[in-house]
């Protein structure tokens, strides 16, 4: 009997040691984003969230646009090791990273959902070049991907640079964004997210861009009364880790994460099929006299020309490291478009 209960009691002993270890080795990750839990990045978020915690110990906890601050607080606290992972625009991070502003050269990327699949899975210059670029700020460059045709919502109608004089158009804290609003003949105004509606509203700001998700997601269409397809843009935005955790990881969490991220993208490519127009016929459910604009391709031009401006200034803010990107990155569009 006493045998019994050495044996019952070393078992107990050994469980409960098995347990403290599992326990130790589960973990629960920080994930913030820049939109709503319902947007295209918690969407994401919300898949890589999924496969995580289906297929091992760890869970994730979500941290939706709002909750922990604005974008430059949730870099921030990504680079400082409170969050691990974080997905970001290059919008903002491109006043940490200058190269990351190459999204933001109008009329660069492909116009079709087809070619910017093939462009984000396949392009070296995002899947390898920006990736020892982002290294170097303390951030593992995890996926890039695309959230939708950007459109331009104004209070005024505009078919032509000129049209945009005096107009102040709300921007990203992105220098090469500025540099495309005045090429367009706009005044570009960097404003916090939080202050975009309140500014439109009191007639601080007559302008703003996004994809049309999050127009109709945050009711821009409140505060403006046109929208304008003008083809200049489609947003891209990346989910980062903070390095050295990712570093420390062992080899199958970092398979773990990749494969998340896979299933994500894949999940998200296809999500956003037709996510424009659904958004674009919910805004006219809700505003029907919102004035929609498409401008034709003799209407781009002028836009296109200027574009040719900021590529220069894209080169002049990063110089050779910039200079090799963009050449990688129209190889790589190059190849997209041919698909």
């Amino acid at each position: 009997m006493t045998k019994l209960k050495k044996l019952v009691g070393a078992c107990t002993v050994a469980m409960a040691t098995l347990g403290a270890t599992m326990t130790a080795e589960a973990a629960t990750w920080r994930y913030a984003f820049e939109e709503a839990i319902t947007d295209v990045q918690g969407v994401f978020a919300t898949k890589f969230k999924e496969h995580i915690e289906a297929n091992s110990d760890h869970s994730i906890q979500l941290f939706p646009y709002g909750t922990l601050g604005e974008s430059a607080d949730i870099m921030e606290q990504t680079q400082a090791g409170l969050l691990q992972f974080v997905d970001q625009s290059p919008g903002f991070t491109g006043s940490l990273i200058p190269e990351a502003q190459i999204f933001f050269i109008p009329y660069l990327l492909p116009e079709t959902h087809a070619a910017l699949d093939h462009f984000f899975r396949n392009s070296k210059a995002i899947n390898e070049d920006f990736k020892e670029t982002y290294a170097e700020h303390g951030l593992e460059l995890l996926k890039m991907f695309p959230e939708g045709e950007v459109v331009v919502t104004t209070q005024e109608p505009f078919d032509k640079p000129a049209d945009l004089d005096g107009v102040k158009v709300r921007v990203m804290t992105n220098p090469l964004l500025v540099e495309s609003y005045k090429a367009f003949g706009a005044t570009p105004t960097p404003l916090p997210w939080g202050e975009v509606y309140g500014g439109l509203q009191t007639n601080i700001i007559q302008g703003q861009e996004n994809p049309l998700f999050w127009v109709e997601s945050a009711k821009m269409y409140e505060v403006t009364d046109v929208i304008t397809f003008t083809g200049h843009n489609n947003f891209t935005t990346a989910v980062m880790a903070n390095k050295n955790f990712y570093d420390g990881l062992p080899a199958e969490d970092q398979k773990l994460v990749q494969d998340a991220m896979d299933s994500a993208f894949n999940y998200i490519m296809e999500y956003q099929k037709g996510l424009g127009e659904r958004s674009l016929e919910k805004i006219l459910e809700q505003k029907p006299e919102m004035e929609v604009v498409r401008l034709t391709e003799e209407q781009r031009q002028p836009f296109r020309d200027a574009a040719q401006e900021v590529e220069k200034k894209f080169i002049e803010m990063t110089g050779d490291s910039g200079q090799a990107l963009l050449e990688q990155f129209k190889k790589d569009l190059k190849a997209a478009q041919a698909q």
